[in-house]
């Protein structure tokens, strides 16, 4: 005997679901069979939906695990740069800020 059946299995959840929307849009004067119709058309619809989302997320998952590997060599060169370069860099500015300050209270003390 075959362990899986030629037709797929829907969830409860998604008849549900299908049911509440096939009997949201029902129109007076409309048959049960005919929502039941509606309701099956529905359900096919979420499940192609279904389907498609998740092979998105494979491909999107595959893409992810490709970027995280060949991204994992890069953090190794950026931690060789030598971090005395960066301390030294950032006494530049404080400097030039106390020199224009300096000629700044010059001018002033001058100029009166």
């Amino acid at each position: 005997m075959a362990k899986y059946s030629k037709k797929a299995q829907v969830s409860g959840e998604t008849r549900d679901e299908a049911m509440k929307i096939a009997r949201g849009t029902q129109k007076p004067g409309q048959t049960k069979e005919q929502t039941k119709l509606i309701a099956q058309g529905i359900q096919k619809g979420i499940d192609l939906y279904k389907k498609q989302h998740k092979v998105k997320a494979r491909e999107l998952d595959k893409k992810l695990k490709k970027a995280t590997v060949s991204a994992a060599p890069q953090p190794t060169q950026a931690e060789a740069i030598p971090p005395s370069t960066l301390q030294k860099s950032s006494w530049l500015p404080w400097i030039l800020l106390l020199i224009s300050w300096g000629l700044f209270g010059v001018y002033l003390f001058v100029s009166n």
